[in-house]
């Protein structure tokens, strides 16, 4: 077979990251009319660019299939809320923002974080590809280009009149398969003296922790600062700080502008995370061929403890249906026989089947119902958010447990 090439400088793939198997997509909920029908499964197989660096997944699904209509809603997340106000409230004191100001966001989603932008009285524009999440955005007051972004989106907004002083892209850099499209549109877009914030899981807490479950079909790139700093270097960007942030289980948020511009002087922040990262060995091959062994001792944690479970009599429920919950489950195997059901706040996933493994979902009060001796916390990332609002699980004597970076009962 021809080997699959980088998506960033076109070297060959050869060295595997993570091989879970074959997977359908991790956000492909099933029916219950559709319980008995196939599903597509595809190899979720990573690899690491011996060249660049770059870990990533082939191509086997378009974006405009996977995203063009959307079930993932940012808004469901109190915890997620509270990290977009924040943010809206730290930009717009550090950049000055104003009534002139304007801010885009490239994967704007529901709304959820430029409806603190247009308190603010900034003017705001969404793009986004997923037309029926737009529209709650829209019910919002949120302006948003139904599109995906790249090149020719960056230039039919440019030649509009549009030229924004910030523009966020919030977990999305991941998603995308051409990145060096992805890129150049900011370059296009992005006024002279303007930033651009991207926030995205860090790969080396990915690696450090073993979430190898936030690897699905849907996430394109697993991305370092290194890596991120030399593509955007190629499109004209400088990368000229970053903050280390908490969310989904350790990201970073780096801040870019054009290479000539004179207004941002890169900070102390990016060249202590670069040595970070040449420290765990990022920039070698054996740090990568290390995760592979830990992918499999998590595995097999789960399990055992999922047997030991049934073996005891015990009902283990989950809670959340992430797309990071399905990756896990279906790499390991597990079913029904061993998780009963799982709950999720968004009413968009309940009622149906997860991808795969075919376990239902149901809304929260189900837990208060059938009182699971555990819950398995699949959004482990949320975990404080989910133990605070499930409280009552321990009112009957039931624990709650979490699988990364291996399973967990909390005390």
């Amino acid at each position: 077979m021809t080997p699959a090439r980088c998506r960033f400088c076109q070297a060959p793939l050869h060295e595997t990251f993570a091989d879970l198997g074959l997977t359908p997509l991790a956000n492909s909920f099933v029916s219950p009319d559709r319980a008995r029908s196939m599903e597509p499964f595809y190899p979720l197989h990573a690899y690491v660019c011996s060249a660049c660096r770059l870990v990533q997944l082939e191509e086997f699904e378009s974006p405009q299939h996977i995203f063009g209509d959307y079930i993932y809603f940012s808004s469901y997340s109190e915890s997620w809320l509270r990290h977009a106000e924040a943010y809206a409230e730290k930009m717009t004191q550090r950049l000055g923002l104003g009534a002139e100001a304007m801010i885009v966001e490239v994967a704007s989603n529901d709304g959820y974080l430029l409806q603190y932008f247009r308190q603010r009285g900034v003017k705001v524009l969404g793009i986004e590809p997923a037309a029926n999440v737009a529209a709650v955005a829209a019910e919002k007051g949120i302006p948003s280009e139904i599109a995906f972004f790249g090149t020719a989106t960056a230039t039919r907004l440019r030649e509009a009149g549009i030229a924004p002083d910030l523009m966020a892209a919030n977990n999305v850099l991941a998603h995308v398969p051409d990145i060096n499209d992805f890129i150049r549109g900011f370059t296009i877009l992005l006024q002279p003296e303007g930033v651009v914030t991207v926030e995205f899981p860090h790969l080396l807490r990915l690696m450090q922790e073993s979430q190898f479950d936030t690897i699905y079909h849907e996430h394109f790139s697993y991305l370092s600062l290194h890596v991120v700093k030399r593509i955007f270097a190629r499109h004209g960007l400088r990368v000229f700080d970053v903050e280390q942030l908490t969310t989904h289980g350790g990201s970073l948020r780096i801040f870019a502008c054009h290479a000539a511009s004179v207004r941002h002087t890169e900070t102390p922040a990016v060249a202590q995370l670069l040595a970070e990262e040449v420290a765990a060995g990022l920039e070698s091959d054996d740090a990568y061929r290390r995760f592979a062994r830990q992918v499999v001792a998590a595995k097999s944690a789960l399990l055992r403890f999922l047997i030991d479970a049934q073996a005891e009599g015990k009902l283990v429920a989950a809670y959340g249906a992430p797309a990071k919950g399905n990756t896990l489950l279906n790499y390991c195997g597990v079913g029904p026989e061993l998780i009963a059901f799982t709950v999720d706040r968004s009413p968009h996933k309940q009622g149906m089947l997860l991808p795969g493994t075919r376990i239902p979902v149901r809304g929260p009060e189900a837990i208060m119902k059938e009182k699971p001796d555990y819950v398995l916390i699949l959004p482990w990332n949320l975990q404080e958010e989910i133990t605070a609002q499930m409280a009552a699980v321990r009112g009957w004597g039931g624990r709650f447990v979490v699988p990364i970076p291996t399973v967990r009962v909390l005390a």
